[in-house]
């Protein structure tokens, strides 16, 4: 039905080149063979997956802690109270954010 001749090919390089430009042409056919040889060796690999067993690893191990002596302890539990005394205060936003709708009528003049 289309016979590729010599003048259709040379009509179809013009088109080409007038389309994609001389500059963009090589890029182009460049990301064209990448993304083929991707395609290729995707194919390739899910043809030897399925030839291939699948093997399931076995699970990670637990990891344990080795056991704290006594200072790491002690730092520990200072920093769990510290911690729990910071949860405790409230925030310095909060504490503003009540002074500012008693004072509905004044304008905010802090700068961020």
């Amino acid at each position: 039905m289309f016979d590729p001749s010599a003048p259709h090919i040379i009509i179809l390089v013009i088109v080409v080149l007038l389309l994609f430009g001389s500059t963009r042409l090589p890029g182009a056919a460049q990301a064209l063979g990448k993304s083929m040889h991707i395609f290729k060796r995707s194919v390739k690999g899910l043809d030897e997956d399925k030839s291939a067993e699948t093997v399931v690893p076995p699970p990670p191990a637990q990891l344990t802690a080795p056991p704290a002596d006594q200072s790491q302890q002690a730092q520990i539990d200072a920093l769990q109270r510290q911690l729990n005394d910071l949860q405790r205060q409230p925030a310095p936003g909060d504490a503003q954010q009540g002074n500012s709708s008693a004072s509905a009528g004044q304008h905010d003049t802090r700068s961020y």
